[in-house]
């Protein structure tokens, strides 16, 4: 079984104004943490119309009608690895 992930971006304001980069050249909504970005899941749901709701829903909120395209839904299947392998830690500096 299929769920759907409901995503938000709030993108980082650079200090002088400049644009930040919302979307990539494929046009998918980019996002980076360390330069402070900050995703947030909305909601999971049980189909990809409970997801667009949602979306909907959100666009009339506070911030969220600011930014109405940088939304997301990721499609996972129930009870399915996501991280298959370990990782590394490199340290911050």
């Amino acid at each position: 079984m299929d769920v759907f992930m409901v995503w938000h971006v709030r993108h980082a304001k650079f200090l002088d104004g400049s644009p930040t980069e919302q979307f990539g050249e494929d046009g998918e909504l980019t996002w980076d943490e360390q330069s402070g970005d900050d995703p947030k899941i909305l909601g999971i749901y049980a189909t990809k119309a409970e997801a667009e709701g949602r979306i909907e829903r959100a666009r009339q909120q506070p911030c969220f009608k600011d930014k109405p395209d940088c939304f997301m839904i990721d499609t996972f299947t129930l009870g399915a690895d996501q991280w298959t392998e370990g990782f590394i830690t490199i340290p911050y500096e």
